[in-house]
């Protein structure tokens, strides 16, 4: 919950109080740690998770543009919005 939440000081106060209180929860000693333990490694765990949910290809660089057709054959094909998109995909680190 602390980690999917990436929680600040305040929150994680908060939640740990309310675990201490819970009957069955954890003892104010296993809060203070988990606390000491959020606060030492915080970014490392919110890194992970992002590197954990992303597919092996990542999005690199995108253009895009909105063409009209200026000429056709047929009258109701003139003004006919048409979108292009690129996208350049890599691997992920790479």
């Amino acid at each position: 919950s602390i980690a999917s939440a990436d929680m600040d000081l305040n929150q994680l106060e908060a939640f740990l109080t309310a675990q201490t209180k819970k009957q069955g929860g954890i003892t104010s000693d296993q809060a203070a740690v988990i606390a000491k333990f959020w606060k030492n490694h915080r970014i490392k765990i919110h890194e992970s998770l992002i590197n954990q949910s992303r597919w092996d290809n990542v999005l690199k660089n995108m253009n895009w543009r909105v063409d009209l057709k200026s000429q056709s054959r047929h009258i109701n094909q003139i003004n006919t919005p048409v979108a292009i998109v690129e996208m350049e995909l890599g691997k992920n680190g790479q």
